[in-house]
């Protein structure tokens, strides 16, 4: 229950940081929520969420390599999003 309490704060503050940096580069700050979420949640998160993080991160890497901000930003956001989605589902499944 704490696990996921914390992942649910650190992903909240994740996202709430992540207009700041809008101005400059989304994608590279949605990459960075991303590489921290999988840290700081890496025993929270089953291998297939894993798997899919680490396939939406290659892809928006390699899409920011050919320029295309856009690709990045719409791949990493879903990611994110979903990322949230599983936060509040399993906080409400421990209740």
């Amino acid at each position: 229950m704490k696990r996921t309490a914390l992942s649910g704060l650190f992903l909240s503050a994740a996202l709430l940081a992540s207009p700041v940096f809008a101005a400059d580069d989304l994608c590279g700050s949605n990459l960075q929520t991303i590489k921290d979420a999988q840290v700081s949640t890496n025993a929270n998160l089953s291998p297939e969420v894993k798997e899919t993080l680490a396939k939406t991160e290659k892809d928006a890497m390699a899409a920011k390599a050919k320029g295309d901000e856009k690709t990045c930003v719409e791949l990493t956001t879903k990611a994110i999003t979903d990322l949230k989605n599983i936060g509040s589902g399993s906080e409400g499944a421990g209740k």
